[in-house]
């Protein structure tokens, strides 16, 4: 049982964590230095493993309520053991690594938790024939008491569950806002290479209003494209330039830059699975992408109308525009775009980037007071989404402060982020949040208490009437029939399919009510003394 539930656990924290498996698979790329869906693995192996325990607990339970003993194979016993150590392990490592998945665990119950209601007072419905013919059974009273008082105290406690259940997503008809903007988080980084012209191009088509990237400085002062501060992960810059293959991006010239590939690595990859689903055409445009410049990601964005968002990487010490790096950017900007299509996120600067273009769109990254937000004319906050609040989303917006969330590419997120008021989210898969018309789980208080009391009413009947069904049949009683007894009655501790407690009796009886010689085979169940 506790295999069970550590496994059930585990299992629902994966699957809830599929929002940043990409983050995950990448950071086990950075300590071993290839690529693999480590993710994916994990999936499977945890599915697998839950299943196994699920089938044993199920056959366990079948035979406890046929009265049989259990007898666990050696190879059952050493897989339980193995499953449970996977799990306790996997479960420290992940939160050692990645304690923010937690927080992920948390939000998700804010949107499954009137389901998860539903379905956990269904398995204590479905429990009740064990603990019901148990108790029945059971010779001593203490026994009794301990067994239903445990499952009665758990069952109203669940029961009672929904009066301390808060979900943003059941809400009053008429208030849920417009659903949030969509900018794309490097682009479409599941339909093209991130932070290429392609990747920007396909976020536009997809519905985006904004475009997200990363800015670094090249040795010779030209503003480009790369999210890491080196190489290797997104470029071909192994096979070009194999002696700098660490080296710091910003201390590659413009030059060099633009002789590297940025399409390859990702239909090789396949970071996201989804290179299958694109067509030639868009395979062969992706295998030939290259590294933009800022003035080229600008131009896109001006053309179709789109907000920018973007971070700027300091470059190291001893580089030409260590100093200057902001202002070249700056100048980059007003080259190319209206600057109120611009939320400039750096912090570095901001009261001279203020001064020299005050219709930028002031972003921050940290959830200060709104007193020092004001100061620092911020009209927006980049926060990630394990940050996310109704009520603080709700305070910043009342002094015309909006939030952007990142990075939301799972469904049931975004419907998080729609249901507390979100204005933005920065994501990966525009092409999958656009279709989303309305909020999964969306529904009126009334709605959800109608849930709640028909549940826990039907559960209560149900559980009722498994109690009387299995009081009837342990006392003998007549059940829907009078012609049929129940099952024979016995004490808890006796179990009927013992082989060395059934003797076959061969009888030939001297009465001629059965035919003359006939052979009857008596099954009887005898107690040690009756043995002896």
């Amino acid at each position: 049982m506790l295999t069970f539930l550590v496994s059930l656990m585990f299992l629902y924290f994966w699957i809830e964590a599929q929002n940043d498996y990409n983050d995950f698979d990448w950071f086990n790329f950075g300590i071993l230095g290839f690529w693999f869906p480590w993710s994916l693995v994990l999936l499977v192996v945890a599915a697998a493993l839950f299943t196994y325990i699920a089938l044993l607990l199920v056959l366990a339970v079948c035979l406890l309520s046929e009265g049989q003993r259990l007898y666990l194979h050696w190879s059952h016993k050493t897989g339980i053991t193995v499953t449970l150590a996977f799990y306790m392990l996997a479960t420290i490592i992940l939160s050692n690594l990645w304690s923010n998945e937690w927080t992920t665990l948390l939000l998700s119950l804010q949107v499954t938790a009137p389901v998860l209601h539903v379905a956990a007072v269904l398995l204590m419905s479905i429990i009740a024939w064990p603990v019901a013919l148990h108790f029945f059974r059971m010779n001593k009273r203490a026994r009794q008491v301990a067994v239903l008082g445990l499952y009665l105290s758990g069952l109203f406690s669940l029961y009672l569950v929904p009066l301390g259940m808060y979900s943003p997503c059941i809400k009053v008809e008429g208030t849920l806002g417009a659903a949030p903007a969509l900018i794309g988080h490097r682009g479409v980084p599941m339909l093209a290479p991130e932070n290429t012209l392609m990747s920007f191009e396909k976020a536009v088509e997809a519905g985006g209003v904004g475009l997200e990237t990363d800015v670094s400085i090249s040795y010779d002062g030209v503003p480009f494209l790369m999210h890491d501060s080196t190489l290797k992960r997104t470029t071909n810059v192994a096979e070009v330039f194999p002696n700098r293959t660490d080296a710091e991006a910003s201390m590659f010239s413009w030059a060099e830059l633009q002789q590297l590939n940025a399409g390859e690595w990702f239909l090789s990859r396949d970071p996201f699975g989804s290179v299958s689903s694109l067509s030639e055409a868009d395979r062969e445009r992706a295998k030939n992408q290259s590294v933009p410049s800022l003035a080229n990601f600008l131009d896109v964005a001006s053309r179709s109308d789109r907000r920018v968002l973007f971070d700027l990487r300091k470059p190291p010490s001893g580089h030409p525009f260590e100093d200057s790096y902001i202002n070249v950017t700056l100048q980059v900007v007003l080259e190319h775009i209206n600057s109120s299509q611009v939320l400039w996120l750096p912090s570095e600067g901001r009261d001279q980037v203020q001064s020299a273009d005050p219709e930028l769109q002031q972003t921050s990254g940290q959830r200060l007071s709104i007193p020092d937000l004001m100061a620092e004319h911020i009209t927006t906050l980049n926060l990630h989404y394990s940050r996310m609040s109704q009520q603080q989303i709700s305070k910043y917006s009342s002094v015309n402060i909006s939030t952007n969330l990142f990075v939301i590419s799972q469904p049931w997120l975004y419907t998080l982020a729609w249901c507390a008021g979100a204005h933005s989210v920065t994501t990966n898969s525009i092409h999958i949040l656009a279709k989303v018309q309305r909020p999964l789980f969306l529904m009126t208080p009334e709605e959800y208490n109608m849930i709640w009391i028909l549940t826990d009413a039907i559960s209560a009947v149900l559980i009722i009437a498994i109690f009387i069904f299995h009081w009837w049949r342990e006392r003998g009683l007549p059940f829907l029939s009078g012609s049929r007894q129940a099952h024979e009655n016995g004490p808890y501790s006796k179990f009927r399919t013992d082989s060395f407690e059934v003797i076959c009796i061969r009888w030939s009886p001297f009465h001629s009510d059965p035919p003359t010689g006939s052979l009857i085979s008596i099954p009887l169940v005898l107690t040690q003394s009756h043995l002896a």
